[in-house]
């Protein structure tokens, strides 16, 4: 199976997906240890992770052979918007993350961000490509926002703090704006993911250096030889290497699979974070976040079995 408008094998999606979700993952793990060796603001490691990974992207394409184009070419005034678009969403989505993390902690952070973006696709899928929910899906937005409620009142101590969770959030909607216009442009055929990752991560540094220089964009550090092997892991392996792999996948699979997969971040996140960075989940936490994952893979698997139901476009 393949997708007429990106031209991507289904299949191929789907693992390009896999690969950038488990990568997203690490993300987190390695800011806050960016956050330990230094004095770095989540702002300016945002931008550090665009430009550097902008950086890498030019020299991939540049390096790479040319090969046919699959996407409809599209006229430069929509190429500009679309850039922009995803961009200034990028910026958000990340820039939002780091700071929840910084605010709340790894766990937290991740899984409020990531739990709550398909809830908000869900949503958005049916005020913008006319989706339906269907009960069940009415029902797994409900469990999911129970969840969330859970993890935020809950958790006690230094685990969970508002401010965080609200960034996080702020986190989810962009990313979920971000899923969205991805998947209407490949649909209609006017996605090239190359073109994507390298127009967006331009944007996106471009919009965040100003606040970086605000922020304080050179960090003080003793181990300035460990900051910048985090950093260089930052923008190649989670940025440059997954955003590649994403925007290629999403604009191939549908938005609720896309959900689904994405779900590895969250979790690998999770594990990293009470096994390598010592945080605890304490059991309001963990209750919250079982409720509000098993209520968004309820919310994908409706999805999915709907859109099997509706008959093929003629």
């Amino acid at each position: 199976m393949s997708n007429t408008a990106s031209g991507l094998p289904i299949g191929r999606g789907l693992l390009y997906l896999i690969v950038a979700g488990a990568a997203w993952g690490t993300a987190g793990a390695a800011a806050s240890l960016v956050y330990r060796a230094s004095d770095m603001g989540p702002i300016a490691l945002s931008f550090w992770r665009c430009a550097i990974g902008f950086m890498l992207l030019i020299a991939v394409r540049l390096l790479r052979p040319r090969t046919t184009r699959t996407a409809i070419p599209q006229p430069l005034g929509r190429r500009a918007l679309r850039a922009g678009a995803t961009g200034v969403g990028l910026a958000v989505f990340q820039t939002a993350y780091f700071a929840a993390v910084d605010a709340t902690g790894l766990a937290v952070g991740t899984v409020v961000t990531l739990g709550a973006g398909p809830v908000f696709i869900a949503l958005g899928a049916r005020l913008t490509l006319g989706e339906r929910l269907g009960r069940g899906g009415v029902a797994a937005v409900a469990g999911a926002l129970t969840g969330l409620a859970v993890l935020s009142l809950g958790g006690g101590g230094a685990t969970v703090r508002p401010w965080g969770v609200l960034l996080a959030l702020v986190s989810a909607a962009a990313y979920s704006v971000m899923t969205l216009l991805t998947r209407k442009w490949g649909r209609d055929g006017g996605a090239d993911a190359a073109d994507t990752s390298v127009r967006a991560f331009a944007v996106t540094s471009l919009c965040l250096l100003p606040f970086a220089l605000a922020e304080g964009i050179v960090p003080h550090t003793a181990e300035p030889v460990r900051l910048g092997w985090l950093l260089a892991y930052i923008a190649s392996v989670p940025t440059a290497l997954a955003y590649a792999l994403y925007f290629a996948g999403a604009a191939a699979v549908r938005s609720a699979t896309v959900s689904v997969i994405m779900l590895l971040e969250p979790v690998g996140a999770a594990v990293l974070a009470v096994v390598l960075l010592g945080e605890h989940l304490t059991a309001p936490t963990l209750a919250g976040t079982l409720l509000m994952l098993g209520s968004v893979a309820g919310l994908a698997v409706a999805e999915t079995r709907g859109a099997r139901r509706q008959p093929l476009p003629a």
